[in-house]
């Protein structure tokens, strides 16, 4: 999965190269392909830290978010192909975020994966999945992952977490008296970054490996587009 995605991503010409976080980075020495690729100096690795949140901090700094944008996704998103990409970042320059994310709607999920158990985040009108694609524009992005830092770090005291977003911005939300855009304000003005979800309607987009039916389900989606 790892390699499928990194080839994906160093078939675009924007993205000049790919940082790669991983727990134990000896085990891609049993990849000859990504040897190459980091003999040519396309591909980097990095040992994870404590975190996923530390990671992604160490890694917008490593690939020098203060000099160009980073662009972050997940090892597991095996699905992913250039039409997620394509809209996903025309979405992004369309606005004037500092970070932007990719969510998908319950409704485009469900109609195209009845099956499929993903987790969503509620609003008032819609509720989304996550699409594991976040797009770090500017240093001021950064924020955001301190937040989300500092947010994991006490992922066990769920009271400081309200703590951090503020008690009105929790009861609105758990109440669902948000739609996405207005969460995505309020969000912003406790981070301190300017913060746009992108929705995009590509039900794919949210399927990623994280258990056994899903890597059967991405087998099976992938031997439907090879017939095709």
């Amino acid at each position: 999965m790892l390699l499928r995605v990194v080839k994906r991503l160093l078939a675009r010409p924007s993205l000049e190269r790919v940082l790669i976080n991983i727990d134990a980075p000896e085990l891609l020495d049993e990849f000859p392909e990504l040897i190459e690729l980091r003999n040519q100096g396309r591909v980097e690795i990095l040992r994870s830290t404590d975190s996923p949140s530390a990671s992604v901090l160490e890694s917008l700094d490593h690939a020098g978010l203060d000099q160009e944008s980073v662009l972050v996704t997940t090892a597991d998103h095996a699905l992913l192909d250039d039409a997620m990409l394509d809209a996903f970042l025309a979405a992004s320059a369309a606005t004037d975020s500092d970070l932007t994310l990719a969510l998908v709607p319950r409704t485009t999920l469900r109609a195209r994966f009845p099956e499929s158990r993903r987790t969503y985040l509620h609003f008032r009108g819609e509720s989304y999945s996550g699409a594991n694609l976040f797009y770090f524009r500017t240093p001021v992005a950064r924020k955001a992952a301190l937040l989300w830092r500092r947010v994991e770090s006490q992922r066990k005291r769920p009271w400081r977490i309200a703590r951090a977003f503020g008690p009105i911005n929790l009861i609105l939300f758990l109440s669902r008296r948000l739609d996405l855009s207005a969460a995505m304000i309020r969000a912003s003005r406790v981070v301190g970054a300017r913060i746009v979800a992108v929705p995009l309607t590509i039900a794919e987009a949210a399927v990623d490996v994280d258990k056994i039916e899903d890597l059967e389900l991405v087998r099976r989606i992938l031997v439907e587009r090879n017939r095709a």
